[in-house]
């Protein structure tokens, strides 16, 4: 009876062991999921609070590219960085603001100006490039493409707070390639490229001018002038000639055939009824030293000068304007034909047509002339 009562204990007292098992179970279940609810809290905690009180979003740099922003008279830094973020220059407005607060000595030396800067700059980086007033730019020149040299001069005089007369002075300062030759004034006519051009508080006349040669020399080193014009068997002087040449006669897709009319009569003189000459008026009338475009009376065509392609065999002695990077790269590649003449027959359009002979040329000139008897354009 003992044994049995002993037996019947142990089994009661398994039982209650399992019980107090599963209870345990439940319970280590319900801890791991208030820790797994913690632990997903925590983290959005951690997140929220990054957001609000860590460090905002930042390039690494230094950044590439190029992009112009303009900072206006009266911007605070948080108008500054919106303008740096909206552009890319800075990965958040905070960013910027934050290294100008803590630099707010140096916040004091951004300038309302224009500046050229790179995308995706670190925020202190760009605040450094901001905070040096030689990177602003107080002004902005557009200088159009086919005016002489003395033309470019008058513009700057009026567009800049130097005189015309300070821009001319610094002429002979200025530094060309070997191969570039000055006109009998002394000026570099067709070596000031035609761009638009951020001025800085620090530039004087010389910096601007040698800015616009710097230029050229930068499209003329994309484009291959020194190379092409070797392969085309003329010096690169020659070349930035007839540029200028097709610059004051020619448009868009004709500029590489008006080249090669120039080639053809240079390099085959007296074929399809020509006698050798270039017959440029343009020519004329910058040896008259009046402007390009002009009419020219029968009176002036024979004026004596170098220049004056309508008189003279070859090539004027230089450029007679300052050509763009369309003319230049179309005098490196004239186009392929048998062309000796051009008409323009619509002056309001620019239509211009090539004649391979004489007559041909005639028949356009006819047509030009009947144009000029119904339209005010002439």
């Amino acid at each position: 009876m003992s044994e049995q009562s002993n037996g019947g204990g142990r089994r009661r007292a398994a039982k209650k062991r399992g019980g107090r098992g599963l209870g345990c179970l439940v319970m280590l279940v319900v801890l791991a999921a208030i820790a797994a609810v913690a632990w997903i809290g925590l983290t959005k905690g951690v997140e929220w609070a990054r957001d609000q009180f860590g460090e905002p979003e930042d390039y690494a740099g230094p950044g590439s590219g190029s992009v112009t922003i303009e900072v206006v008279a009266g911007d605070t830094a948080s108008d500054i960085a919106r303008t740096l973020a909206k552009a890319d220059v800075v990965a958040s407005v905070d960013a910027f603001r934050n290294v100008a607060n803590s630099r707010a000595d140096e916040a004091a030396r951004i300038q309302p100006g224009i500046y050229e800067m790179l995308k995706q700059m670190k925020a202190a980086d760009a605040f450094t490039f901001l905070a040096d007033p030689t990177n602003a730019s107080v002004e902005r020149v557009t200088v159009p493409e086919g005016l002489r040299v003395v033309d470019i001069l008058d513009l700057l005089g009026k567009k800049t707070e130097f005189s015309t007369k300070q821009f001319k002075k610094a002429l002979p300062k200025l530094e060309l390639p070997d191969y570039a030759e000055l006109n009998a004034d002394g000026e570099p006519e067709g070596y000031l490229f035609p761009a638009t051009y951020d001025l800085r508080p620090d530039d004087t006349p010389r910096s601007i001018l040698q800015a616009m040669v710097d230029r050229w020399k930068q499209s003329a080193d994309k484009l291959g002038l020194v190379e092409g014009a070797e392969k085309l068997g003329y010096t690169p002087h020659e070349v930035m000639t007839i540029a200028a040449l097709v610059e004051a006669e020619g448009r868009g897709d004709d500029m590489p055939k008006i080249a090669r009319v120039i080639y053809n009569r240079l390099e085959n003189p007296g074929t399809a009824g020509t006698i050798g000459r270039l017959e440029i008026d343009a020519t004329v009338n910058y040896a008259l030293g009046r402007n390009l475009g002009v009419a020219i009376p029968s009176e002036d065509l024979d004026v004596d000068s170098p220049y004056n392609t309508r008189r003279e065999v070859g090539l004027p002695p230089g450029p007679i304007e300052a050509p763009g990077e369309d003319a230049i790269e179309a005098a490196l590649n004239p186009a392929s034909g048998d062309w000796y003449y051009y008409v323009t027959v619509d002056l309001r359009t620019g239509e211009t047509k090539f004649a391979s002979s004489y007559d041909e040329f005639l028949g356009y000139k006819a047509e030009y002339t009947a144009y000029c008897q119904t339209s005010d354009a002439c």
